[in-house]
């Protein structure tokens, strides 16, 4: 009898400790931290006039970055690179630093501006193919092999929700692109001369695939061309110009960082719950600001406003069981490259990183949204990888902030093929879960006017308590996420 009491005891004693160790803690105290007045706070300060639009590697963007860690290091978070906040990579700085456009000897370099995604380029006499106003079906048997294109468009209206809309001629150039045009020129009525040599960063300067130069040229250029301003009666193909064209283009070494933060867990210290928001923006150009405060200064503010609420919880005894990495990206606006470099050359283990909750634009309203436009959220890719992650997702957003959760753009089908857009991406191709929290586009929307004053801080608040309860659980349950979502065999991606 005493064996057998010793083992009931003994049986009753695991089974508690089980149930304790699955009892997850009221999350809601810390929720109610992230608010509207402090995100607010946060945002003017990052999308402000002195962080100078953070383009990636320019001093507005270490700005940016020092602020991050002074928030970090007031919360208590420890740096998250081996003793290090910073995660420095190169990328490189274009510019251009000459230009120029002559037709049968007549100079017309204040008719072109320098293509900053183009490459040192220089053509003499080059053939040059009228392909008019770029009407597909009309130049589909032209031959533009080793030839100057010149398109002459017409004007079309932006579309009027902010999403981008490739216009009928660029299509065209892009045919002609790949049908080995040496270069495009596409004349508008809208040219100005850009004396601001603006610098374009990208990853590798010197290992990019060609491709061929687009130029912006003046009607002005293009009738010298084409030798009348009546480009309607203009006939298409050969043009007897004699067309020299010349670009050169300087590249230059920056460094930039991601910036890394940690609170380390408990009992599961050495699994991670990754938030990421990328802090870089498009920058300046002489005295304009993209200030990109939906883009994606929301992100950013909300990850300090998360990583605050779980610091309070640590030093109140209820910190995470799992360590939580709060990663703000830098690069994203020139190609994910800030993500793409920590995928390549991961701090943590991407194996023992359950997932990464990715926050990118909340802080808008779709302006095409059709449901509540006050109570809304896009979620994307919480069913790419693992099965559990929806659930997790729903059951924390039923409980606690009841926003509608809308999956339109989670759709393999969508054409803005949101999914593979922002830094959750370069987790997601390691086989790491996600979830991507994103309001949508809207008429600012990489414009200098995406300001902080457009900004909806009571919904973005809302929204960024969901992220919280859903990182909440994530770290405290007692298994990492399942990866158990196959990958689709005609893409090769999950």
């Amino acid at each position: 009898m005493k064996k057998s009491t010793l083992l009931l005891a003994l049986s009753l004693a695991a089974f508690q400790a089980t149930e304790a160790q699955k009892k997850i803690p009221n999350p809601t105290k810390y929720g109610k931290t992230i608010t509207a007045e402090e995100l607010k706070t946060h945002l003017y300060i990052v999308a402000g006039a002195e962080m100078e639009g953070r383009m990636t590697g320019s001093d507005g963007e270490k700005k940016a970055a020092a602020y991050l860690v002074s928030q970090f290091k007031s919360y208590g978070l420890q740096p998250g690179n081996n003793g290090s906040y910073f995660q420095p990579y190169h990328v490189y700085s274009d510019s251009v630093a000459k230009v120029g456009l002559s037709v049968n000897g007549v100079n017309l370099d204040n008719e072109i501006n320098g293509n900053l995604t183009g490459y040192t380029v220089a053509f003499k006499s080059a053939d040059l193919i009228y392909l008019g106003e770029g009407d597909a079906e009309k130049v589909k048997d032209i031959n533009v092999r080793g030839r100057i294109v010149l398109i002459t468009p017409k004007a079309e209206a932006p579309a009027a929700n902010g999403q981008r809309r490739m216009p009928a001629y660029l299509r065209v150039a892009e045919d002609a692109k790949a049908k080995g045009a040496i270069a495009v020129l596409v004349a508008t009525e809208e040219f100005k001369k850009e004396n601001v040599q603006v610098s374009r960063v990208s990853g590798n300067a010197y290992k990019r695939m060609y491709t061929a130069n687009s130029f912006q040229i003046s009607n002005k250029a293009a009738a010298a061309i084409l030798g009348t301003s009546d480009f309607a009666s203009a006939k298409l193909g050969v043009v007897a110009a004699r067309t020299d064209l010349n670009q050169t283009i300087e590249n230059k070494a920056v460094v930039t960082n991601n910036v890394l933060a940690i609170l380390e867990g408990s009992d599961k210290k050495d699994e991670y719950v990754f938030v990421t928001a990328h802090y870089d923006h498009d920058g300046k150009v002489g005295d304009v600001i993209w200030y990109g405060a939906d883009d994606d200064g929301s992100g950013t503010v909300t990850l300090l406003e998360l990583a605050q609420a779980f610091a309070q919880a640590k030093a109140e005894g209820k910190g995470p069981r799992r360590s939580i990495v709060f990663m703000a990206v830098s690069g994203e606006e020139r190609g994910l490259l800030g993500s793409a470099y920590y995928g390549a050359n991961p701090v943590y283990p991407l194996e023992k990183t359950t997932i990464d909750l990715n926050i990118d634009m909340i802080g808008r309203r779709d302006p095409d949204y059709k449901g509540d436009s006050t109570n809304y959220i896009y979620v994307v890719g919480d069913d790419k990888i693992s099965s559990e992650s929806r659930g997790i997702s729903e059951a924390n957003n039923k409980k606690y902030t009841k926003l509608e959760l809308d999956y339109k753009f989670n759709d393999p089908k969508d054409p803005m093929q949101i999914y593979y857009r922002s830094d959750h991406y370069n987790f997601a191709k390691y086989g790491v879960p996600i979830i991507f929290y994103f309001s949508g586009l809207h008429p600012d929307y990489h414009r200098p006017t995406d300001t902080p004053d457009k900004i909806d801080y009571v919904q973005m608040a809302k929204r960024a308590q969901l992220i919280f309860y859903t990182a909440w659980e994530v770290a405290n349950r007692n298994e990492m996420l399942k990866r158990d979502t196959p990958l689709d065999p005609s893409t090769n991606r999950r």
